[in-house]
């Protein structure tokens, strides 16, 4: 059994200007992670109100509470979403932009080049669902984050495997695929002010497999061992 954090469902998201405006905010990995949070009911209380725009008294019903206490809960949790919400200063373009140039210097190793697009204290969380190799725990830290990329993705380059840049959850990010294109993981990218704040790396296997075959990257891993071994 291998210890990871919990994240989100990763969505490989419609990156039209008109789609991007409604959805990219709320669809965030970090967002939804934010909402996790907030308690059950708390969730259930926001997301009606605030997302879905039902009535208080309907809230009220499907939460088996009275009004005045439904309003308390949504007042509480959207005051805890606001003061903790990522906010997106950068521009689309600027968003993808500044994404090419994280994946490309990921990709070719460039540690310096990988640093000066990362904040200070930006953090990197993986979810391998218990079942295949992933982050104990976050890793914080510009340094760190950079250092634990690289080792990451060239291990999976050295495996044949190659990087789809594309948009995941309203967010610049990125598919992991094996030489026999099937899914190893999924990367998305929160930015802000100019830098990646967080990257979140989903390999869990329970929640790709809506977006097609997915690798067993515990054998993967494995065989790339053993290719070395006897080399």
């Amino acid at each position: 059994l291998f210890r990871s954090e919990w994240l989100p469902e990763p969505l490989v998201t419609d990156p039209s200007p008109a789609e991007h405006a409604e959805t990219a905010d709320s669809l965030s990995l970090a967002f939804l992670v934010l909402l996790e949070s907030l308690s059950p009911q708390q969730r259930a209380a926001f997301l009606l109100r605030e997302v879905f725009e039902y009535p208080y008294t309907e809230v009220a019903e499907i939460i088996g509470t009275d009004v005045d206490s439904t309003r308390h809960l949504v007042a509480r949790a959207r005051n805890h979403v606001q003061e903790r919400r990522p906010r997106y200063y950068a521009s689309r373009r600027q968003r993808d932009e500044l994404a090419a140039r994280f994946f490309a210097a990921a990709e070719q190793g460039d540690l310096q080049a990988l640093e000066a697009l990362l904040a200070h204290d930006v953090a990197l969380h993986g979810d391998g669902g218990g079942k295949v190799p992933a982050l104990a725990r976050p890793v914080i830290g510009r340094e760190r984050v950079a250092r634990t990329l690289v080792a990451g993705i060239s291990a999976l380059a050295r495996l044949g495997a190659r990087m789809q840049v594309t948009e995941v959850n309203g967010q610049p990010g990125a598919m992991a695929f094996d030489s026999q294109d099937r899914l190893v993981g999924v990367m998305g990218l929160d930015i802000a002010d100019g830098q990646i704040q967080t990257i979140h790396s989903i390999v869990n296997p329970d929640k790709l497999r809506h977006l097609g075959q997915v690798s067993d990257l515990g054998t993967l891993l494995r065989t790339g061992r053993r290719s070395g071994d006897d080399g």
